[in-house]
């Protein structure tokens, strides 16, 4: 007997525990074909709401099949693609493109032109296009459901705790290692200023405990994310990751990921630089204790 073709289809920026429960459900039934769209179609549809991103595409490829897709496609979310009707998308996309057997989706997922396709009505048509249809329930955490959405907002408000446990891994930022104002190596503490895209989700300003990875090096860091109150100057808000105990680590312009353990601290304004280089040490001694774990 032939696997059966089986198709999830979502966004799933993230692939947070919701996510991975959409993909288990599917592979109970066959091989998962992961189906997903970039851009994101709000930047499309309404362009003033376009979500920050939780994962670069790329990473959310990875992170699907690390979930159990056998494989991902990613459709380009365009214009055109915006304005098919549901049963167009049914007939162009689903069956036409991936000739699916078996459609899952989550309870909130709506399709078509104006989202008037429903999980309801896909589940009603499914049979006379020759698949089955799951709809899956939104995974409840602490008496809220689990979404992308709830998981940003936890992120811009600095709750990174809770943000890892919906995402089941840490929250994470990638980008290249810039020159900063280079304050931080003069005082003894150097780090890596992580130059971001527009689209990314950056956690509330203040003092965190996590890792700092370049390569295949991974280092326990206190990373620091405002806009230094404590030096005059105007400038935007920085993400910076001193890895605990190296002083001597190049980083400019090699890719270094920031991950997000626990925060520890609000980003508070200090007369000078003792009262600074205090709460540092402090800092970095919780990072160690934390991190070590």
């Amino acid at each position: 007997m032939s696997m059966k073709k089986v198709v999830a289809i979502g966004i799933f920026d993230g692939v947070h525990a919701g996510h991975q429960q959409i993909i288990a459900t599917a592979k109970h039934s066959g091989e998962v074909t992961v189906i997903t769209f970039d851009p994101h179609p709000t930047s499309v549809i309404a362009p003033e709401r376009t979500p920050t991103q939780l994962v670069t595409v790329k990473d959310r490829v990875a992170l699907l099949k690390k979930a159990g897709a056998t494989s991902v496609e990613v459709v380009n979310f365009n214009k055109e693609f915006s304005v098919l009707t549901p049963d167009q998308f049914i007939e162009d996309v689903l069956v036409g493109r991936f000739a699916a057997e078996h459609v899952v989706i989550g309870e909130n997922f709506n399709f078509g032109f104006k989202a008037q396709g429903t999980p309801k009505y896909l589940s009603e048509v499914g049979p006379k296009y020759g698949f089955g249809v799951s709809i899956v329930k939104l995974q409840e955490d602490r008496g809220s459901t689990i979404s992308s959405s709830r998981i940003r907002s936890l992120i811009i408000d600095g709750q990174i705790e809770r943000a890892n446990e919906l995402l089941t891994r840490n929250f994470y930022l990638k980008g290249i290692v810039i020159h900063g104002e280079k304050r931080g190596r003069q005082i003894g503490y150097p780090t890596a200023n992580i130059g971001l895209t527009n689209s990314a989700t950056i956690p509330a300003d203040g003092v965190y405990a996590g890792w700092l990875s370049v390569g295949n090096e991974r280092w326990p860091a206190a990373i620091s994310i405002g806009t230094n109150p404590t030096f005059p100057g105007v400038r935007g808000r920085q993400v910076e990751a001193y890895a605990l105990d190296k002083t001597d680590l190049e980083l400019y312009d090699l890719e270094a990921m920031v991950e997000f353990g626990y925060r520890l601290r609000d980003t508070l304004k200090f007369d000078g630089l003792e009262p600074l280089l205090e709460q540092m040490k402090k800092d970095c001694d919780q990072a160690r204790e934390l991190t070590s774990k």
